[in-house]
């Protein structure tokens, strides 16, 4: 059987339905139950009950400081130990991604991965061209990034559900193993030219402000800000052909969900005028 960890995020339940899709045995975990056949605190260590579970799908217990995550994992690892879980699928952080706010929970956990008495594999996940497009603005009806002229080599929750989940089918051809899951580097003036608007670029010291007056958690600003000056500066736009050889397919269009997710934010008389002339194309 498999189990899911984090289904109620959207990660943890893409990679749910793909395996329900595929007609694999396997159950959905969420912190409360809510939505998930078993309820899974990582918070509540002693609680933690994974009897009957071979294969582990253990997705990043993130949304917090370093210090709560690695103890989450550390609760979901210890616990595998114990209940004769099989193999771990871990759903890490992209080879390149080291500089990034977030990324010392997750490095901390393949470490723990590594010195376990477990089978693993480690899906190093590049960042999701959603978010891409989510953290650019707008000014009135242009687009602004503080990303300046750099990269990344965005790839979409889809693709790498498809992949967590082909490796959760079959553990034993994939242990030990460590999968750079990125895609093709994509820019911010791609998205503005892909949307057919003007791109503003903006210094990060202006990003920054609006991340403070935004009213995230403490922690949520720095972490965005080290995904701004890591793809302004070239530290995110590395490639890797592990993705399509595990698909068995080229990775779906990442540039094309970043735009969708960009014009998400768009003022409202923008986006009526995009869909006007959607329309008027039909």
């Amino acid at each position: 059987m498999i189990l899911v960890t984090g289904t109620t995020g959207k990660l943890g339940r893409a990679i749910f339905s793909t395996l329900v899709d595929r007609d694999a045995v396997v159950i959905s975990s969420s912190r409360n139950g809510e939505g998930a056949a078993r309820a899974i605190d990582f918070d509540q260590p002693g609680a933690i009950s994974l009897e009957g579970v071979e294969t582990l799908v253990l997705v990043s217990a993130g949304e917090a400081e370093d210090d709560v995550v690695v103890a989450r994992h550390e609760a979901a690892i210890a616990a595998a130990e114990r209940d004769g879980v099989k193999h771990v699928v871990y759903t890490s952080l992209a080879a390149e991604g080291d500089h990034l706010g977030f990324a010392l929970a997750h490095r901390w956990t393949e470490r723990r991965l590594h010195r376990s008495t477990l089978s693993w594999t480690i899906l190093r996940n590049g960042l999701y061209a959603d978010l891409f497009g989510s953290l650019l603005g707008w000014s009135d009806d242009k687009l602004t990034s503080a990303f300046g002229n750099g990269a990344l080599a965005a790839v979409t929750r889809l693709d790498l559900a498809e992949a967590a989940a082909i490796v959760a089918e079959a553990p034993q051809n994939h242990a030990g193993r460590t999968y750079d899951l990125v895609g093709d580097p994509i820019t911010a003036l791609q998205v503005a030219e892909r949307l057919g608007v003007a791109l503003v670029d903006i210094p990060l010291s202006e990003r920054r402000r609006e991340l403070d007056e935004a009213g995230l958690k403490a922690f949520q600003p720095a972490m965005l800000m080290s995904i701004h000056t890591n793809v302004r500066h070239g530290f995110l736009e590395g490639t890797s052909d592990d993705l399509s050889g595990l698909l068995g397919r080229e990775p779906s269009d990442a540039l094309a969900e970043a735009a969708v997710a960009a014009m998400a934010s768009a003022p409202t008389a923008l986006r009526h005028r995009q869909l006007a002339g959607c329309i008027a194309g039909w």
